[in-house]
């Protein structure tokens, strides 16, 4: 498989970028267990315009993130992985394995439960980190396994989008939603006028992402709908879908990503927070991650190739995807970003603990799938 020089780009900065979210995970959490624990945690608690400097933060720069991701998703869908439907099926069916048995066990454990509004979090691979471990096992690692992870994980996030806006969204103003989705028309217009100036995009999403805040959507969804409106055309260097993709690499990978991870990583651990490990909430997050990540698209992969649906590639053996299922385990980013949707009523006890779970799965899954590939790819 080639891969494209707009692919090895996005891949190469999600890979740095991986390694330094883990770097400023640990950094954040050293700080807020240290002797100005109370002065650390208190400065991201601190109000601007009535929110807290986090919130602005998960709620405005994360729009940028998923700007990226439906750029990219776009992108693959046009002219990279996901335009060979024969291609796209095993990427597919597995991101879609990789979220049903998660949720799935998760509810196992919870339904019933005050916290089983959680079942989203186990669904969400973090792409970075992902393909930031997969990039340590070095040039042992097939183009098409490099694809693989990347397409699934996009596939993965988009999955998680869709379960931000349907089951997180308590109210609705159908007043400031239609005013949103007017102002997509508008630029989906100037699409199909072909007008490829940036700037009335980028001033139209700003302004569909002050209303989509408004109408009880998560803002963040904004991100995702303008990229499908900025003109892709031929998808070569001088159009908006590529400039605009060029220019949010790095300033997402290695300053929004490792913000985010900074600002929601500030966890006060207590001597007893094993404790909270045993709770059903998150054992149910550990199990979703750990196990059901890795099987669920290990075996939903395994059924569209035996269905004729897809087919694997002929660098690619099972034991490779089975790989890839672990490191599809590292929740990460988007598990911690839908905890604080599914608990914001729930007080901060629940958050902190689901947010440990996170990282005990996260960690667990990473070592796993690297161990895992390392002993299975050629040198």
């Amino acid at each position: 498989m080639n891969a494209s020089r707009l692919f090895r780009e996005f891949f190469e900065s999600e890979k740095a970028g991986g390694l330094l979210l883990l770097l400023v995970t640990l950094i954040s959490l050293t700080l807020a267990n240290s002797p100005i624990q109370t002065d650390y945690i208190g400065f991201w608690e601190t109000e601007i315009g009535h929110h807290s400097l986090t919130h602005w933060i998960n709620d405005g720069l994360m729009t940028l993130f998923f700007l990226l991701i439906g750029l990219e998703l776009e992108r693959e869908l046009y002219g990279g992985e996901l335009s060979n439907i024969k291609n796209a099926a095993l990427p597919i069916f597995g991101a879609f394995g990789g979220m049903i048995l998660p949720a799935g066990i998760f509810l196992v454990f919870n339904l019933g439960t005050l916290t089983q509004n959680g079942a989203g979090i186990p669904m969400a691979t973090d792409i970075a980190f992902a393909i930031g471990i997969l990039s340590l096992l070095g040039n042992r690692v097939p183009t098409s396994l490099k694809i693989f992870l990347t397409a699934l994980a996009v596939i993965d996030d988009l999955g998680a989008i869709l379960v931000i806006a349907i089951f997180y969204t308590e109210t609705i103003s159908f007043l400031y939603l239609g005013l949103a989705l007017g102002v997509m028309g508008l630029l989906f217009l100037l699409n199909r006028k072909n007008v490829h100036n940036l700037i009335p995009y980028l001033i139209g999403g700003g302004l569909m992402w002050y209303c989509m805040l408004n109408s009880g959507v998560h803002a963040t969804i904004t991100g995702v709908l303008l990229a499908f409106v900025i003109p892709y055309g031929n998808g070569g260097k001088t159009t908006s879908s590529y400039r605009l993709q060029h220019v949010l690499h790095r300033p997402v990978a290695f300053f929004i990503l490792p913000l985010f991870a900074i600002a929601n990583t500030c966890i006060a651990v207590d001597s007893d927070w094993h404790e909270g490990l045993i709770h059903t909430n998150s054992i149910g997050i550990m199990a979703g991650l750990i196990l059901g990540k890795p099987i669920g698209i290990t075996l939903f992969a395994f059924l569209c190739v035996k269905l004729g649906v897809g087919s694997l590639p002929k660098e690619l053996q099972w034991k490779h995807i089975l790989g890839a299922g672990m490191l599809g385990g590292i929740g990460f980013t988007m598990s911690i970003f839908i905890t604080l949707l599914a608990f914001k009523n729930d007080g901060e006890a629940v958050i902190t603990y689901s947010k440990i779970a996170i990282l005990v799965a996260s960690f667990v899954s990473g070592t796993l799938g690297f161990l895992w590939l390392k002993m299975s790819l050629k040198k």
